[in-house]
């Protein structure tokens, strides 16, 4: 099996969880800030750190679900593991983009 490209795959992985939005906030995880990290191997194996807004999220696992299918359709992605973590805890102010701030209408 060749090795991928991890650099390439990663950035992939981060533009296919873009569209991805929470159901309530109507805003994507990436901008959110609910991506921690994405980790890929040279096997393309990918590990997909994120959080939810609240553990108390009634969308938690649609969500994580979400991520996961759109991670696996990347090329060259040959395994998928979401982690759900909560350290740390999710922060809008520090954590969401200035396009999902304006949004939130958080400054």
């Amino acid at each position: 099996m060749a090795e991928v490209n991890t650099v390439e795959v990663r950035d992939a992985v981060l533009a296919a969880l873009r569209p991805v939005q929470d159901p309530e906030i109507r805003i994507g995880i990436v901008d959110l800030g609910l991506i921690y990290d994405v980790e890929v191997n040279d096997a393309g194996e990918v590990k997909v750190k994120m959080t939810l807004t609240t553990p108390a999220c009634p969308y938690g696992e649609m969500l994580l679900g979400m991520a996961h299918q759109s991670a696996e359709k990347v090329e060259g992605v040959t395994k998928v593991e979401i982690v759900l973590v909560w350290d740390p805890p999710w922060d809008p102010k520090d954590m969401a983009s200035d396009l999902a701030k304006d949004q939130l209408g958080i400054w």
